[in-house]
């Protein structure tokens, strides 16, 4: 068990579920590397993340998120099949950081860092949505590229200044609800698109097996 404070340990799930919203693969390598280099001493919970195939498998999905994730259209598309990733695995990450041995926090921390992530997801996506509405490429490219730079940068806050972290994320926090409450009107067409595609997977299931 980690010799942290219940409290830095909570600051760590939600930096976790919260990025796990944002760049789902990069929370995974990140974490995994800093582990397996010995720059931060991982929960038990956590360890298999820096285990050389999990970083493999990890840095290779970064590597084609990075990408994805600053073309127009596809970035949406990325964002639209994550919908069902991003979330439940932000919550098993946060929960992953108490482990067996403390199932009421491991309760707390997944309810916690599942919230995070799909507020998080939300409003990227959103964001995304409203923005592929313009021709120019170059606001998307350098909305990604700040996606790129905050996440590594808020689990480094988790893990060094809880304080200052947990002080970011409800700025961070704030202007997301903003941000989804603005432009809501992109949120129900991106809804209306998972709708679609998830009817459409439905659809075409029982054609597969005839």
């Amino acid at each position: 068990m980690s010799s942290l404070t219940t409290s830095h340990l909570l600051a760590i799930a939600a930096a976790l579920g919260w990025a796990s919203g944002l760049r789902l693969y990069a929370v995974v390598f990140i974490t995994g590397l800093a582990g397996a280099l010995g720059l931060v001493d991982l929960p038990s919970g956590l360890q298999v993340l820096q285990h050389p195939a999990m970083l493999i498998a990890s840095g290779f999905m970064l590597f084609v998120e990075f990408f994805a994730d600053k073309i127009p259209g596809v970035d949406t598309l990325w964002d639209l099949v994550h919908t069902v990733i991003r979330i439940p695995a932000g919550a098993a990450l946060a929960a992953s950081v108490f482990g067996a041995d403390q199932s009421t926090w491991a309760m707390v921390a997944a309810l916690l860092g599942g919230t995070l992530a799909a507020t998080s997801h939300v409003a990227k996506a959103t964001t995304r949505a409203a923005v592929n509405t313009s021709p120019e490429p170059f606001s998307n490219i350098a909305l990604s590229l700040l996606g790129d730079a905050v996440v590594p940068t808020a689990l480094w806050l988790s893990w060094t200044h809880p304080v200052a972290f947990f002080v970011a994320l409800a700025l961070a926090l704030i202007v997301m609800v903003a941000t989804i409450w603005l432009l809501a009107k992109f949120l129900r067409a991106l809804a209306r698109r998972i709708a679609d595609f998830f009817a459409q997977r439905h659809a075409n299931a029982p054609e597969r097996w005839n």
